[in-house]
């Protein structure tokens, strides 16, 4: 990464933190509240060069949800709790990476970080995507915003993921990263923040 990116990560995730901190409290009184178990969500991916770090996120199932699933949330998963849906409707849960941009495993516009599982799986061609740092959102993420909704309605959820959706996600970053500026970047903020608020709107 490099130092501009990196200033211009901490130039909005230092006062962001600072802002958003009453609604990281509301949330975390929320998940409390909804079933008691632990607020937050940890769990392994793989970041920049390959190596695997722990992602923070808001816990949005249910405890042990993976041992009762995949790693994909497809559809309407009756593992995810009620505050999880709110919260993932905003994409809410993603806001404590922010801590992961503080401490510089990931940045606010790159690929998003997959589970070693999926990430054994790449090509040769694909690999090259592991040489940028990973980051909380990106072009892939805003044109598979509804990606729950696409994978619940092919007849083999993960088939689908792995041979078009990933391959896609892949594709849309490494051309991203040739002509990734701060003022894309910014944009790509931009273009991920909007579209939540226009969707509380409706």
């Amino acid at each position: 990464m490099s130092a501009k990116k990196r200033l211009f990560d901490l130039f909005w995730t230092v006062p962001g933190i600072l802002i958003l901190a009453p609604l990281f409290a509301l949330a975390a009184l929320a998940i409390k509240l909804d079933d008691q178990g632990p607020v937050f969500f940890r769990q392994e991916r793989v970041g920049r060069n390959g190596l695997p770090f722990r992602i923070w996120k808001f816990r949005t199932m249910v405890v042990d949800a993976e041992a009762m699933g995949g790693q994909l949330t497809v559809g309407r998963d009756p593992r995810v709790t009620r505050v999880g849906r709110w919260l993932r409707h905003g994409k809410l849960d993603e806001l404590p990476q922010l801590i992961n941009v503080l401490t510089g495993e990931m940045s606010l516009v790159g690929p998003r970080p997959e589970v070693p599982e999926y990430v054994s799986m790449y090509t040769a061609d694909q690999r090259p995507v592991l040489h940028l740092t990973p980051g909380v959102t990106d072009p892939a993420s805003i044109r598979y915003r509804a990606e729950s909704v696409i994978l619940a309605q092919a007849p083999d959820p993960e088939a689908a993921y792995v041979e078009a959706v990933m391959p896609d996600k892949i594709r849309l970053n490494l051309e991203y990263a040739h002509r990734a500026t701060l003022w894309s970047d910014f944009l790509t903020i931009l273009a991920t923040v909007f579209p939540f608020a226009r969707d509380r709107d409706r």
